[in-house]
């Protein structure tokens, strides 16, 4: 009995312990984590992303609704959450997004491309994208927000996007040694699978076992539309490939979201 106690503290334990990290390394939410973080430790800890991603969500879908609840337009409501959502990350996922529209639009060459994308400037292709990126966003809770499932699509939205990152590190090789993405390791089979398993709960509890499965089916085509693009243009991912992944995703549950209410 008390071997069985002592098994699940520590497995709590490790879990507050990647749900910690997790949070560090994907918001500006100031937590203090003594000492350095390994790329193990790093690595280990991207199980929890959809649970941060659910944690965006919430907060964003809490700014969407109050625009609702005092009289703004449904247009500006959506671009309060998607907002909110950027601030709290700290535009990590829009970075990856333009970094990764302006390397792959903006050169032919291999080498070109990627540094392209570790240049801190904003081309063309990187402006367009993120256009685009709050846009759609922004116009599908137009409709969500009003219909009153904002507090329900958006935690499904930040939760299942950000599910598949682990999978998508497993499956491709890294384009380059240096920068955020190859920080991590490659991931183990027990953090894909918990990270694709929590995502997939959400996914399922927020939206019902029908639309749950055309969800997930969305979003894991999007992301193997991104890793494809990504193998051709650079030969692997980088962390930018991950963000630009990370909002694809995104777009697309929220795009399908407003597909299947009408």
């Amino acid at each position: 009995m008390r071997q069985n106690e002592a098994a699940l503290r520590a497995f709590l334990s490790d879990w507050l312990c990647d749900l910690k990290l997790s949070i560090i390394f994907f918001t500006r939410i100031p937590l203090a984590q003594p000492g350095e973080i390994t790329p193990k430790a790093l690595t280990r800890a991207l199980r929890a992303a959809p649970l941060v991603g659910g944690l965006v969500g919430l907060i964003a879908a809490g700014a969407g609704v109050l625009g609702w609840t005092l009289g703004l337009p449904p247009l500006v409501c959506g671009l309060l959450a998607v907002g909110a959502s950027m601030l709290l990350t700290g535009c990590l996922h829009e970075d990856g997004l333009t970094d990764v529209a302006d390397g792959f639009g903006g050169a032919f060459q291999r080498d070109r491309k990627l540094e392209i994308m570790k240049d801190s400037r904003t081309g063309t292709y990187g402006a367009a994208a993120l256009f685009l990126s709050i846009g759609l966003r922004a116009a599908a809770l137009s409709v969500l927000i009003p219909a009153g499932i904002a507090w329900a699509a958006l935690p499904l939205a930040h939760a299942a996007s950000r599910a598949l990152i682990p999978g998508i590190m497993a499956v491709t090789p890294q384009a380059r040694s240096s920068g955020l993405g190859a920080y991590h390791l490659e991931p183990e089979r027990r953090v894909v699978v918990a990270a694709l398993i929590l995502g997939a709960l959400v996914t399922l509890v927020l939206a019902g076992l029908g639309n749950a499965l055309i969800l997930l089916a969305l979003a894991a085509t999007g992301a193997a539309a991104m890793r494809t693009l990504a193998l051709r243009q650079i030969g692997g991912y980088t962390g930018d490939v991950l963000g630009a992944t990370q909002q694809v995703g995104e777009i697309t549950l929220l795009l399908g979201l407003t597909v299947l209410m009408s």
